[in-house]
């Protein structure tokens, strides 16, 4: 449900009040990283993109039109900051890697290579998702909706949304195999 202060805030912001960002980034600077850091794994590197995630809402500040919750917007945020952060950094990677790697490379360069290339992997799996199943999955598993907040907020049935996910997860199954689990 929606906090009346977030609708207050958001018209501050427009307004250009410093001090509602402030207030914002106080409420939910936590939970932005704790979005990040499901996909980064690094606590400095979530920060960093938490704290990209309050300039870019401050940026744009004039054309927010939120549909949903704040807090659900600034998740959503977080999520696509952090996608955006892996990839490109999957494409750098890919960029500085050598024509002829040696033979001996390290443990952390291979995990890091792996932890990319799954990122890619799950990012393109999620966007061939059918728009509704794409959108259902996205409240519940980075917005972390429950599905009669989903429901609601999309005009359907508690039925509706629970057909869609385990469509969602039947397709990503198959298309991710073994690394389902990660995601979810």
């Amino acid at each position: 449900m929606e906090n009346p202060n977030h609708q207050s805030w958001l018209a501050q912001l427009q307004t250009d009040d410093r001090s509602a960002l402030r207030t914002i980034f106080d409420a939910q600077y936590e939970d932005v990283c704790r979005v990040i850091f499901r996909f980064v794994h690094d606590p400095g590197l979530s920060e960093d993109l938490a704290q990209e995630v309050f300039v870019r809402l401050w940026e744009k500040r004039r054309d927010i039109h939120i549909d949903s919750n704040l807090p659900a917007y600034l998740r959503r945020m977080a999520a696509n900051e952090a996608l955006a952060h892996l990839r490109k950094k999957t494409r750098y990677l890919a960029d500085e890697l050598p024509t002829h790697l040696p033979g001996h490379t390290t443990a952390a360069a291979d995990e890091q290579y792996e932890a990319t290339e799954l990122s890619g992997l799950i990012t393109r799996a999620i966007d061939g998702l059918p728009p509704r199943c794409r959108t259902i999955f996205q409240l519940s598993r980075f917005e972390e909706l429950t599905y009669q907040e989903i429901a609601d907020q999309l005009e359907l049935s508690i039925k509706t949304v629970e057909n869609q996910m385990g469509k969602a997860l039947k397709i990503l199954r198959e298309k991710l195999g073994g690394y389902i689990n990660m995601l979810l």
